[in-house]
């Protein structure tokens, strides 16, 4: 009896072999070696790591550098994922009715995200250009100064979001149109037959239905906030004054253009724990407020 019950424990842990080696190979194996780096004073070049202890970790966390990205990080995190998803909700909400061209808004509306990141933001930063873009162009019309939309401290981050939220919430908006088109209609017809208006309907009924959606997609847009890297690099360069340097685009700046791999593997290290971190008080939030049956 024992036999065969191993028996098909190993079949089962040959099943799962092929998913595990990609695991193992792409994740494990360089999440350790990043954690090992971050213990030496390695610069990329010399064959000799040296193994420094916490050196760098200590150095890390004494930087004003760090709290500063940890702060633009942090503030990139919530000016993105919430705007983004209520934008496509909002979306997903009004294109859910019947109407013509509702085919033509959606692919407008989710083209953004097919196109490049890189392609997007050049064109993004011919519109935010200070003299003769569109942005400023715009607000003149209406007799407003022009912004430094990327060159001052005050809006460069602001700058970066529009780019970001711009891109992404048309990729929201079809998570939320799919959820919204298999809700359960019996359901709102009963809130109809209650008396339940418009409101109360999206309130007590399309939200918590739609919540599983709701937490996949928070879970996704987070995670992509936290290695938002491109619309960064090609916009502002982390600039200016490190006033959009994300820890992603600090990891980027200390490995390929100060060649301190030690330093940057700890700043991947902290990234890391902060995706765990959140990760968990998610899924904790997630067992109270998400319902996965009606």
């Amino acid at each position: 009896m024992i036999k065969r019950d191993m028996a098909k424990e190993w079949k089962a842990l040959l099943f799962t072999l092929p998913a595990m080696i990609p695991l193992i190979v792409f994740w494990l194996i360089p999440l350790g070696t990043i954690f090992y780096l971050s213990f030496t004073d390695w610069d990329f070049m010399s064959p000799v790591k040296t193994f420094v202890g916490f050196e760098n970790y200590i150095y890390l966390f004494s930087n004003s550098a760090f709290y500063q990205s940890l702060a633009v990080t942090l503030l990139f995190c919530l000016g993105s994922v919430l705007p983004v998803m209520a934008f496509g909700l909002t979306l997903a909400l009004l294109l859910n009715r019947k109407m013509k061209g509702s085919v033509i808004y959606r692919t407008l509306l989710f083209s953004p995200w097919v196109t490049p990141t890189v392609a997007v933001s050049i064109v993004w930063s011919w519109i935010f250009e200070p003299k003769v873009g569109m942005a400023n162009t715009v607000l003149r019309w209406f007799g407003f100064d022009g912004i430094g939309w990327l060159q001052d401290t005050r809006w460069a981050l602001a700058g970066v979001l529009i780019v970001t939220i711009w891109k992404l919430m048309g990729w929201s908006m079809v998570f939320f149109l799919v959820a919204l088109q298999n809700l359960p209609r019996e359901l709102l017809q009963a809130g109809e037959l209650d008396g339940a208006g418009s409101w109360s309907k999206l309130r007590y009924i399309t939200i918590p239905l739609i919540s599983p959606t709701t937490f996949f997609l928070f879970i996704v847009q987070t995670i992509s906030a936290l290695q938002a890297y491109d619309q960064i690099n090609v916009l502002t360069q982390g600039g200016p004054a490190g006033s959009t340097r994300t820890l992603l685009y600090m990891y980027y700046q200390s490995a390929f253009e100060s060649f301190d791999i030690g330093e940057a593997s700890s700043v991947a290290v902290v990234l890391v724990a902060i995706c765990m971190v959140l990760s968990i008080v998610s899924f904790a939030i997630s067992r109270k407020t998400v319902h996965y049956s009606p």
